[in-house]
């Protein structure tokens, strides 16, 4: 450091962990005293006592307790107490805020579990002047207290002005002398250090003191550290020259509010302007901005010119539902009169789409006037379009304000009406109890469903009343539990498949013969209004995998039979998203008149590492081409027709062309990775679909992935590139793309609402993921414009299938090898 220049660091940019070392406790032990040391003298109490200590590390955030408490071994070498301890937390210098204290308090296990608190102190770890303490920090502990981490708190470890005495002084000038803020000169510093030393000795022994001090040596850096929220838009300092050359200077003042800007924009947004503002009517430039600003999606951040025009315009903009939503962004919710009229201007407004009040129980709108206006209009949706939904709604519980919302209390109620709401409800609630930041509140709905479901009468759901209701649906979770031990004592059966296949004949038939017949039929967990009354042990199986899942097959009460797979060992929640989408995107096709065959199977998450998802007869594109050479031979054995396109029956290969369409395209959207033939399955009847989803958003294990998921011999079963059924395959996925961008909001919205969950690709980094989702739509183009990029896209893929292509689409072929 010269003299024209000052360098430092700031905390949000440090990404180490919190790191100190615990180094000795000085001054004498309070005495403590026995029946039989009655009439001994202090002195030979305090000689007799041999004690134990060690001392307890808690970081406190804001005055509250953040990450595990940390203990330094026990000490009983006598006094001088050293541990000389290195501690380092698992919080990092970034996590830190201005008011983080750490709490150390002294224990002494020799005194039993009653008697063994010495005293305790407490440190902010950031000074007045915002930078971080470094170097040895000398605490008075409070006797007979444990260390408070309140702000402020009421033991704090350093000695307040006015009854500092000679130690304190020294301590800090040592302290600076360490830091290097006081020049060394070797001879002098040997003599001061010296009498340093026996002003502390006598300090020490003197029976007037009776304050204990513990020593804390904090970490040094190379320069001083300043505390900076992260997130901040600054600048870093750089040198100061005195040449004529530019240089970079931190302003501290940016990235905060103008105060003239923010006048400016209050005036503009005075309540006395409303009755002007009723009468306005935008310019054709105006409109064209508006109606730009209306096709953002949802994730898009609004300019400060345009929140300022869709609030001048606000009264013309009543009657345009799509703006309502966007209008809420640009309100100063801080402001009472603004939000105020913000709520009486939502309430005349054109009633939003289903799609849009989702977007209003994200984390962005926390008003609660808001969120109850979204569930208002939840409301108007049927039961089907509500369970499509039902998994992001039990996530946006994270976002309300309170455990017992409207959002809540709307789901059990509309849950008391129709039984698989109600399952699929408490399951989705159960599977979140692990979360500790919000068990409280999924705990808090379970209980509302519970208490609200035994109150029904029976007729309100046929003959059932609800106590019998509720208790069908705890029976899933007795059957799951069950089903847990299955899997435990099958994986540790040794041998191959067969050995664990009559290992789960022999459970089934013998020890748990009750599952094969059961005392009152139970609601499968996969699709509740179908009753099952026992598992068939001879028709269940075992897959040949790394987990082993069970294959059972359930008898139900119709005299039919269901198949499930169950999995244990396995967060399943990820598949459980991705079919959720496939069913959604399988809905709203549908409803353009476009089936496209697709097989949206039912996933059901049971637990963190544990569900079970619907068994559909299939075989993979591996066996099939290992056994048949090609799917054309293959479904020639199903559906054989001589004068059909290549000897089987047109229905049969449009059903075939139609699946990879629609899996072609959503599999591009939601950016699933990881493809080999091994995951992609077809059914007897032409149906193609994927399976095992780990990996989405774009993420893959397998380098160079192509645009689309489409395989070589998939378009040979089509007739290769050139053939017209592949020329109908390109059709049918460029109809699909538009279709469903049509609804990229309510996809973006879903999965926004999801940014708050566990699931491993999103809750790794939501925003970014969600913005890829974003990317997939090219929401920047016409439909016309967006066939000519999806047929781009997939003969740039199906190009990268075949030999005579370049170099670096010949590695797009070998993705499937």
């Amino acid at each position: 450091m010269t003299g024209n220049e000052f360098r430092f660091f700031l905390s949000c940019d440090i990404n180490l962990p919190v790191t100190f070392r615990v180094d000795s406790l000085e001054g004498n032990l309070p005495p403590i005293k026995t029946p039989e040391d009655e009439y001994l003298e202090i002195d030979s109490i305090t000689d007799k006592r041999k004690a134990e200590l060690y001392v307890e590390c808690q970081l406190f955030i804001d005055g509250a307790p953040f990450g595990l408490s940390t203990r330094t071994r026990l000490e009983s070498s006598g006094q001088p107490y050293c541990w000389n301890e290195l501690v380092t937390l698992s919080t990092k210098y970034r996590d830190l805020t201005a008011h983080s204290q750490l709490a150390l308090t002294v224990w002494d296990v020799s005194c039993g579990e009653d008697e063994g608190l010495v005293g305790g102190a407490t440190i902010l770890l950031f000074n007045s002047k915002k930078q971080l303490k470094t170097g040895k920090q000398k605490l008075r502990l409070w006797l007979g207290k444990e260390a408070d981490g309140s702000y402020p708190t009421t033991t704090p470890g350093k000695v307040p002005r006015p009854d500092r005495g000679e130690l304190e002084r020294l301590d800090k000038l040592v302290n600076k002398y360490e830091r290097g803020q006081i020049q060394r000169i070797d001879w002098l510093d040997r003599l001061t250090f010296k009498s340093i030393e026996k002003v502390k000795e006598k300090e020490r022994y003197s029976k007037g003191n009776s304050h204990l001090s513990l020593i804390v040596d904090f970490c040094s850096f190379e320069h001083r550290v300043v505390f900076q929220e992260s997130g901040a838009n600054f600048l870093s300092p750089s040198p100061v020259s005195s040449t004529n050359e530019l240089v970079t200077v931190w302003d501290p003042e940016v990235g905060r509010i103008n105060p003239s800007e923010h006048k400016q924009l209050k005036l503009a947004r005075s309540l006395t302007r409303g009755i002007i503002d009723r009468d306005l009517k935008p310019s054709i430039n105006e409109r064209k901005s508006i109606q730009k600003v209306l096709k953002y999606p949802p994730t898009w951040n609004l300019s400060g010119d345009e929140r300022q025009l869709l609030w001048k315009f606000r009264f013309y903009l009543l009657s345009e539902k799509r703006a309502l939503t966007k209008f809420l962004r640009c309100v100063e919710w801080s402001d009472i009169q603004e939000a105020k009229q913000a709520l009486e201007l939502m309430g005349k407004w054109e009633t939003i789409d289903v799609c849009d009040a989702l977007e209003l129980l994200s984390p962005v709108f926390e008003s609660e006037e808001v969120r109850a206006y979204a569930v208002s209009v939840l409301e108007r949706a049927d039961d089907e379009e509500l369970q499509c939904y039902l998994l992001q709604l039990v996530q946006a519980l994270r976002f309300e304000r309170s455990d017992k919302s409207r959002l809540s209390h709307f789901l059990v109620k509309r849950s008391l009406c129709n039984i698989e709401l109600a399952s699929f409800l408490r399951w989705y609630v159960a599977v979140e109890l692990n979360d500790p930041a919000y068990a409280k509140r999924f705990y808090c709905t379970n209980e509302i469903l519970e208490d609200n479901m035994m109150k029904l009468s029976a007729g309100i759901n046929g003959d059932e009343d609800g106590l019998k209701l509720w208790r069908s649906l705890v029976h899933q979770t007795e059957l799951t539990a069950q089903l847990v031990n299955i899997s435990r004592e099958v994986r540790n059966v040794r041998g191959g498949t067969q050995k664990k296949i009559e290992k789960l004949r022999q459970l089934l038939s013998g020890l748990l013969s009750e599952l094969t017949h059961f005392e009152e039929p139970i609601r499968s967990p996969l699709t509740p209004g179908v009753l099952i009354s026992g598992i068939i042990p001879a028709e269940s199986s075992i897959f040949k995998s790394a987990l082993h899942p069970l294959r059972l097959t359930f008898r139900t009460t119709t005299g039919g039979c269901c198949k499930i797979i169950f999995k244990k060992g396995d967060d399943i929640r990820q598949d459980q998203l991705v079919i959720q989408m496939v069913s959604l995107m399988d809905r709203l096709l549908k409803l353009e008149n476009l089936d496209l065959h697709l097989t949206p199977y039912r996933v059901l998450a049971t637990g963190q590492d544990e569900g079970m998802m619907e068994f559909i007869p299939s075989s993979s594109l591996a066996q099939i081409l290992s056994e048949n050479r090609s799917i054309v031979s293959y479904l020639q054995k199903f559906h054989p027709d001589e004068d059909g396109p290549f000897g089987i029956t047109a229905t049969c290969l449009d059903t075939f062309i139609k699946s990879c369409a629609g899996y072609s395209v959503i599999t591009y959207i939601l950016g699933i990775g990881d493809r080999h033939l091994d995951n992609l399955l077809l059914r007897d009847d032409g149906r193609l679909f994927h399976v095992d989803f780990g990996f989405i958003l774009g993420k893959d294990p397998k380098p160079f992935p192509p645009p689309m998921k489409l395989c070589k011999e998939m378009v040979e079963a089509m007739g290769g590139a050139e053939s017209q059924y592949y020329t109908r395959f390109k059709s049918y996925c460029c109809e699909a793309y538009n279709i469903l961008r049509k609804s990229s909001n309510l996809i973006l919205n879903l999965f926004y609402l999801m940014a708050g969950s566990n699931i491993p690709d999103i809750a790794s980094d939501p925003e970014k993921g969600i913005l890829k989702l974003q990317e997939k739509f090219r929401l920047d183009l016409d439909d016309e414009a967006a066939i000519h990029f999806f047929q781009d896209l997939i003969n740039e893929s199906v190009s990268a299938l075949f030999p005579q292509m370049v170099e670096t689409i010949h590695r797009w072929a070998q993705y499937w090898r």
